[in-house]
């Protein structure tokens, strides 16, 4: 995936060392420093560029990608983190972990959250300029309850927007539910959601929690994709932004998520991270 944000030559340095320190902390298995202090706080196109380079290099890795991931679209989830406004990040196919005969690997993870979300899986390609509602609604084959495990590379979660951005929208894993349902046997917006951890409520939300619209939210992400340069494709997973707030989990635990129209999904995490 070639580099396709343009960012001035005084920002490469700053871009390259965001990247050494976010992968540092991926590899050491340590949360590390937020990466304003090299990025600034508003520079968006730089933090993308950041995000850019580690996908790259997971890429040459061996890693396939597997769809993208929308960030940020609750108004209950800006606020327990402190940004205002979405991002997105990519999905790549070691994410999946929906095996449900496999549980969660806790040591894959620093500082997990999770979020239930509605992820639309594509049957056609949003490549086009121009587009509208009415295009991406049409572009999706189904959608599907999911699980988003997220994740943070930077330590306590002390992140501004570049952050977040930087960090591939702090992602970490993703579980797909088994139900497959078209969008004409429901509608993503009237949606209700209810998640438990451990037995126990911890978050609720709707469709409406999404962008006022989970499309909207996919609509979003495709314009911002092809104005990026790599626009969504058939195939790949879009999950669409959290439902209600997300919750901190931990090595051991069991994540339950009812979403009325598709079903439901689970997680458990291992017992030791």
């Amino acid at each position: 995936m070639a580099e396709r944000v343009q960012v001035a030559v005084a920002d490469r340095a700053a871009v390259s060392a965001v990247s050494a320190r976010l992968a540092r902390a991926e590899a050491e298995r340590r949360p590390c420093a937020p990466v304003r202090d090299l990025l600034g706080p508003t520079d968006i196109a730089a933090a993308y560029a950041a995000q850019q380079r580690l996908a790259q290099d997971r890429l040459a890795r061996g890693a396939r990608v597997a769809g993208r991931k929308i960030g940020l679209t609750s108004a209950a989830v800006q606020r327990q983190v402190g940004v205002d406004r979405p991002d997105f990040g990519m999905l790549f196919d070691d994410m999946d972990v929906s095996d449900r005969a496999a549980a969660v690997p806790s040591e894959r993870l620093l500082q997990p959250r999770v979020e239930a979300e509605i992820a639309f899986v594509l049957g056609a390609d949003l490549d086009m300029a121009g587009l509208d509602l009415g295009q991406v609604r049409g572009a999706v084959d189904h959608a599907r309850a999911a699980l988003e495990i997220v994740d943070s590379r930077i330590a306590g979660w002390d992140i501004a927007i570049t952050d977040t951005v930087a960090d591939n929208a702090s992602s970490g894993l993703f579980v797909l539910g088994p139900e497959r349902v078209p969008l004409d046997r429901f509608e993503p917006r009237e949606v209700s959601m209810a998640m438990t951890l451990d037995g126990h409520e911890a978050s609720t939300g709707d469709g409406a929690a999404c962008l006022g619209d989970p499309l909207e939210a996919l609509l979003w992400l495709a314009r911002t994709a092809r104005e990026f340069g790599d626009p969504l494709r058939a195939g790949q997973v879009v999950l669409s932004g959290a439902l209600g707030p997300l919750v901190p989990v931990g090595p051991g635990a069991v994540v339950h998520a009812e979403i009325s129209a598709l079903g439901s999904v689970s997680a458990t995490f291992t017992s030791t991270q």
